[in-house]
């Protein structure tokens, strides 16, 4: 039977109305996403409490970007970190779990605990979130950190080959070893804005973890030059990777704005852990291990103690056009607020025991007045500490301290004898607290000699033990995994004779003046160029330094394959810097040096890509 003209006309206007109001709903349902902001982590490594500019606390570092974060958003006065150390510190920033309730309590424990728990990028893939992580890792392999709820990865860190599924321009790659095209920190920077670009239509999550100012200390001389005058060396080169940083977050956040993405994305800028000093704050040269450069100022302590120095980290949060511009934040705030700031601003389920943290936006919007946590509590291996309001409790094996940090921030006056009743208390809470740990109690381990040295120098007043001045050479081979001992790694000397001295490695001319000079020979290397070199060296005669090298397709060292440093006769150190401009597989390098006596206290091959090379103290 057919229809009539009308009723055909009725049923088509209902069949629009119909199709009008799916096409609503679409994009109400879009729209309702699209209210779930984006969230980025930068995340620094050794990064001290002073250095960031927006502190106040020294005027040699400069952080304008991160500053720009504080000033749209919010300076937590009072951020802390999880653990005085990078593999806790980072498993609980990303369970969003104080770590020692999964096993992971320091750098030396199991990572099952970890593997057995879901990150907060496994909770935002599933609830429809792109993820992705930049920079280091350390909880496990690279190629396998897409098993923890990171769609795309980029894990370079150093100038070595690292693990990637993606190019530095967002394209996706199978996940393989890649090489380095850039700085570690730019690579990470310029990867991650590339991703942005990539997703700006849907919600993401960016993990932006750098390592720096963490050693060794690495930064490239367009940075360094950004800081001239006298000053420490590691302090220079901390200042300069936290330039690189800093550049970083301009980056990302400048890509943000050109998509209008900036009232849509959550940033959190927070330190892994306090700066390493060694007590000393040595300028040993090679910016291998020791001192990083970076400052704890004023706190007390360093990494590897529960003391303010050790946890009290740089600790940002911004969304403008959510949270008020321009707030100082007194109370503590904890690292472990960020997976559950994420996970309620995602709509994501919880159910009780998944996070330990809050969600911080009530409070920075003011609509909650108190403060976000009761007390934070921490243990690691021997040390235990707690903080309620302004009053801390610290343990170090049987040493125990309280402090009023509304007065004393610098944990300088112990007042336990003073104040017993307040220390009972803490302590009863903080047992409490340990108790649910893994193992429960207030240590999980007995002092170090290390630690016992910084409790002793930082919180007893004693003297430190004078620095180690004795210089030992090390070839990488000693610093390497296997252990190996093949002469082919090691440094040798020709023409001359080779001794260690408290100085430094002494090389001195056996052959008549006028014939051969010594030089120093290293075999069996593998170094992809350019390669920066970096020497402190005292000569007593004045001339050269001469670089020579063979690669891969060489079969003797060629003369055009030399690069050579004029060098003074002060009887002071002197730092040269060159580089090797080969962009092949360096296997050979000798280091020729003038006639008498020479003293070397440090060399550093640095590669575009690949290990290392170090000699030093």
């Amino acid at each position: 039977m057919k229809s009539s003209p009308a009723a055909a006309a009725a049923t088509l206007t209902g069949f629009r109305s119909l199709l009008l109001a799916l096409v609503a709903l679409s994009h109400s349902a879009v729209d309702a996403g699209d209210e779930r902001p984006n969230i980025v982590v930068f995340y620094t490594d050794d990064h001290g409490h002073a250095d960031l500019s927006c502190q106040g606390v020294v005027d040699d570092i400069r952080t304008p970007n991160v500053d720009a974060l504080a000033k749209n958003g919010v300076l937590a006065r009072h951020g802390y970190s999880t653990a005085p150390q990078c593999v806790p510190s980072r498993a609980g920033l990303l369970i969003g779990k104080f770590q020692s309730k999964f096993g992971v309590e320091s750098n030396v424990k199991s990572l099952d605990g970890f593997d057995r728990e879901l990150t907060i990028a496994e909770r935002l893939q599933k609830a429809g979130y792109m993820t992705a992580q930049f920079g280091k890792w350390h909880l496990g392999p690279g190629p396998k950190i897409t098993e923890h709820g990171f769609k795309h990865v980029f894990n370079q860190n150093s100038g070595a080959p690292f693990a990637a599924n993606i190019a530095l321009d967002g394209s996706d790659r199978e996940m393989s070893t890649m090489r380095p095209e850039m700085y570690h920190v730019d690579g990470c920077s310029r990867a991650a804005a590339s991703l942005i670009e990539r997703y700006k239509n849907v919600p993401f999550f960016l993990y932006v973890a750098y390592r720096a100012p963490h050693v060794p200390l690495d930064a490239p001389q367009k940075y360094l030059d950004r800081f001239p005058g006298k000053m420490p060396e590691r302090r220079r080169q901390a200042l300069a990777m936290l330039s690189a940083v800093d550049d970083g977050v301009g980056l990302i956040t400048e890509t943000l704005a050109q998509n209008n993405l900036t009232e849509k994305t959550l940033i959190f800028y927070v330190g892994d852990n306090g700066a390493p000093l060694k007590i000393h704050k040595l300028d040993a040269p090679g910016g291998g291990p020791g001192w990083d450069g970076s400052l704890n100022d004023p706190l007390n302590g360093e990494k590897g103690m529960l003391s303010e120095g050790g946890m009290h980290v740089p600790f940002v949060i911004s969304w403008p056009g959510r949270i008020p511009a321009g707030q100082v934040f007194e109370h503590p705030v904890s690292a472990l607020d960020v997976a559950a700031t994420a996970a309620e601003l995602a709509k994501i389920e919880s159910k009780p025991g998944d996070f330990d943290g809050v969600n911080l936006i009530p409070y920075l919007t003011g609509k909650q007045k108190e403060a976000p946590h009761e007390f934070l509590a921490w243990r690691w291996v021997a040390q235990s500490a707690i903080r309620e309001g302004n009053w801390k409790l610290l343990r170090g094996g049987d040493r125990e301290y309280l402090y009023n940090l509304k007065n004393d921030l610098e944990e300088q006056q112990n007042l336990a004898g003073e104040h017993p009743e307040i220390a009972d208390s803490l302590r009863e809470k903080l047992t409490r607290w340990a108790s649910q740990l893994d193992p429960p109690g207030l240590a999980s381990g007995g002092m170090s000699k290390a630690a016992t040295d910084y409790f002793d120098f930082y919180l007893d007043g004693k003297p430190a033990a004078p620095p180690r001045q004795t210089f030992v050479p090390r070839s990488d081979s000693e610093n390497s995994e296997s252990k190996s001992k093949d002469s082919a790694s090691r440094w040798l000397i020709r023409s001359g004779k080779m001794k260690v001295t408290s100085e430094g490695l002494q090389l001195e001319s056996q052959t008549p003046a006028g014939q051969k000079t010594p030089f120093m020979t290293r075999n069996g290397l593998s170094l992809f160029g350019p390669v920066s070199i970096s020497m402190v060296v005292k000569t007593a005669t004045s001339g050269a330094i001469g670089f020579s090298w063979r690669t891969s397709a060489d079969k003797d060292f060629a003369a055009a394959n030399r690069v050579n440093v004029a060098v003074e006769t002060s009887g002071q150190w002197q730092t040269i810097r060159t580089s090797l401009p080969s962009r092949s597989k360096i296997i050979h390098v000798r280091v020729h040096v003038p006639a008498g006596t020479t003293s070397i206290k440090s060399i550093e091959l640095k590669p575009a890509s690949g290990k290392t090379v170090t000699l030093m103290q």
